[in-house]
């Protein structure tokens, strides 16, 4: 008898609902889509919330779904597991991030938060920033300066100033924090090996390079009135007190990387923290504790607050485990998807 092949086809983003209005799915004419839906029995999987591991009444997204398709399960993500660690008080006391404080206070050194400003959770929330405000405070650390990735892509295209407005309010109420640079994660969180972005991000927390303000809200401003289309392309910006960067990275600081999905944090992590790095040219190379939120890639060796949940037996698994061969096609863009996260957060 011969083999048949099976074809999984994952339609990134493809949503269902028999409402018409608005909606490019239905109002396209899909004559294969709609002749196997009238044809072929069907059912429908839940892409957002507990579905996919994520906190209820949150957005699903791309790796979270291709986590729980390529485990056949709910995965729990880094996202939830943080929200329960803050929630229980257990966050406050992870060894990781004390890491950093008890590094900042040996060398006099200064702590610096990066990553991006969006409460969607797709890639990180500004909720675990204010949590490690927190940490700060409790651990009587003034010194600390936020670098913000601006989103644009996965909330309003220009809403940067309300996720800065809420960061000032909350940096006020605990008496500690200061931004220091902004740049549209267009730059911060290439992952396709646009290099040339990446190097701008580098060259704006290590070096100051950038347009100078000395205020936020109006950097954002200024930024759309010089033709910036959304808050995700906008380019580096350097806070500036008496005309000098408020804060750069430098030797024997602490940064923490509070993003918890990976696929968007290597470049930039690699470009800050490895010595073997060769994409660009970098004029110093920089002595850290580097904290990653989760764990970004096991080749980095650097220190992870919160290390992902093993899963056994997954798809490619049982594949293998039954001598059938898989073939996995992706773009560029989409390469970490059919391999890192389908194969529950495992590099192969």
């Amino acid at each position: 008898m011969p083999k048949r092949k099976i074809i999984l086809i994952i339609r990134d983003g493809w949503g269902y609902t028999k409402k018409r209005k608005g909606n490019a799915v239905r109002l396209a004419n899909l004559k294969n889509t709609t002749f196997y839906e009238k044809n072929y029995p069907f059912t429908l999987l839940e892409a957002h919330g507990n579905a996919v591991g994520v906190p209820k009444g949150t957005q699903g997204g791309s790796e979270p779904g291709h986590l729980t398709i390529g485990a056949g399960r709910v995965v729990w993500q880094p996202f939830e597991d943080i929200n329960k660690n803050i929630r229980n008080g257990k966050f406050y006391s992870n060894k990781e991030l004390l890491k950093a404080i008890r590094n900042i206070k040996k060398n006099k050194s200064d702590l610096h938060l990066m990553g991006l400003f969006s409460d969607q959770g797709v890639h990180g929330t500004t909720e675990h920033l204010f949590a490690l405000l927190r940490l700060a405070k409790k651990n009587k650390v003034r010194n600390v300066f936020v670098h913000c990735f601006l989103d644009g892509r996965d909330v309003p295209e220009r809403s940067a100033k309300k996720f800065i407005r809420k960061f000032n309010s909350v940096s006020k109420k605990l008496g500690v924090g200061k931004i220091a640079s902004i740049v549209g994660r267009y730059y911060a969180m290439d992952r396709d090996r646009n290099y040339n972005r990446t190097k701008k991000a580098y060259d704006l927390l290590t070096n100051g390079k950038g347009v100078k303000e000395t205020n936020p809200l109006k950097a954002i401003d200024n930024a759309y009135k010089r033709g910036g289309p959304t808050d995700y392309y906008v380019n580096p910006i350097v806070i500036v007190k008496d005309k000098k960067p408020l804060a750069l990275i430098k030797n024997n600081d602490s940064v923490i990387f509070w993003n918890f999905r990976s696929d968007r944090t290597r470049q930039i992590t690699y470009a800050l923290t490895n010595k073997r790095f060769t994409e660009f040219k970098r004029n110093k190379r920089l002595k850290l504790t580097f904290i990653c939120m989760s764990q970004y890639d096991k080749n980095l060796s650097l220190p992870v607050a919160f290390l992902p949940i093993k899963v056994n037996n997954n798809l490619g698994q049982i594949i293998s485990k039954n001598n059938l061969r898989q073939l996995r096609v992706a773009e560029t863009e989409k390469y970490a998807h059919v391999t890192f996260f389908f194969n529950s957060q495992v590099e192969t």
